[in-house]
């Protein structure tokens, strides 16, 4: 288990998707994971298999007008005739992280010194790099933090076996308490298929964009109140009643479905790496929930994995082999349908 707590983070991309905003999407974090990997190298003898995400603090570069807000866009140049040049709308925020990695090392980074070293030496190359096209920022002055007394340095430590739930438990609860104040984010597929086998029980031809559209939003319903039973008779009142949610739910991009096959490298015009097979894809979405770390039970409640499915995406009627890249909990089992 590898922890870099409190990264701070300065203009991350807050679109995410064609039909979300807020906070980053969690393919920034399996990318990051990646190219962090890709930066250490095969020598470091380290492995990343999957990253956590805990936001301690989130400030959105927006402008708020009762129920709408404003992206803070930056103003172009002029164009060489004086005329104004278009403006492309960049959604920006700052962010304070705490990323937490499962891993696998090398026997020769399993002692107290070395496991030590190589986790400041990943400290050191992520401050180089950026984290959802932000830029990742010096830690903050001990006197300046909060709390003051919290240990912001990276730590690499050996998770106990499965044969060990108890020393399993006991490490994760002091991993949850460093990660707090804070909430991580943890996909909570099974909402979406229980909300989509309730609109089914209604209409039968409900969809999964259906069931995903009404937990992201909230609903609000006029309840008629109870009228006095000895008082006179006066038109029925009505008071608006908001739905519960399970919790604090949200709608999140979670990974990318194929729109065309799988071309060879160098065949597509305009292509970013001319070595790398190329294919069209879209967003796939799913629910996400917010919940404090404290609740959660073990290292594997709290990590993302990034998995694929790679079929041909020309028969929608069999949509297991569908080219599905995705990020997924706990299991591959969680690669579900795209809507």
């Amino acid at each position: 288990m590898l922890l870099l707590p409190h990264i701070r983070v300065q203009n991350a991309n807050a679109i995410s998707s064609p039909m979300t905003w807020g906070f980053p999407a969690i393919t920034a974090f399996t990318g990051l994971m990646t190219a962090l990997e890709r930066r250490l190298g095969p020598d470091a003898g380290i492995s990343l298999l999957g990253v956590g995400v805990v936001c301690h603090h989130f400030e959105a570069q927006v402008t708020s007008g009762g129920y709408t807000k404003a992206f803070h866009l930056t103003r172009n140049p002029v164009q060489q005739d004086g005329s104004t040049a278009a403006i492309v709308e960049e959604g920006r925020v700052h962010l304070e992280v705490s990323l937490v990695f499962d891993v696998r090392l090398n026997d020769a980074q399993r002692g107290d010194a070395e496991r030590q070293a190589l986790a400041e030496r990943i400290g050191h190359e992520l401050a180089g790099m950026r984290l959802a096209g932000g830029s990742v920022m010096p830690p903050l002055p001990a006197a300046q933090r909060k709390p003051a007394r919290q240990a912001h340095r990276p730590l690499l430590a050996l998770v106990p076996d499965d044969n060990q739930p108890d020393e399993q438990r006991e490490q994760f609860r002091r991993l949850a308490r460093r990660l707090m104040p804070g909430f991580a984010l943890v996909s909570r597929d099974d909402l979406l298929q229980q909300r989509l086998a309730e609109l089914r029980a209604a209409d039968a031809q409900a969809s999964t964009l259906d069931a995903w559209l009404d937990l992201s939003r909230w609903t609000s319903r006029a309840v008629a109140a109870a009228a006095p039973a000895d008082g006179p008779e006066v038109p029925a009142a009505a008071e608006w009643v908001t739905d519960p949610r399970p919790g604090w739910i949200v709608p999140i991009p979670v990974g990318f479905a194929a729109l065309s096959p799988l071309y060879p490298p160098g065949t597509i015009s305009g292509a970013r790496d001319a070595t790398t097979p190329f294919r069209f894809v879209e967003t796939v979405w799913s629910i996400g929930q917010w919940i404090s770390p404290h609740r959660l039970q073990r290292l594997g409640d709290l990590i993302w994995q990034a998995g694929h499915d790679t079929g041909p995406a020309s028969d929608p009627e069999h949509p297991s082999e569908h080219g599905l890249y995705r990020c997924f909990m706990d299991t591959p089992a969680a690669l579900a349908t795209p809507i």
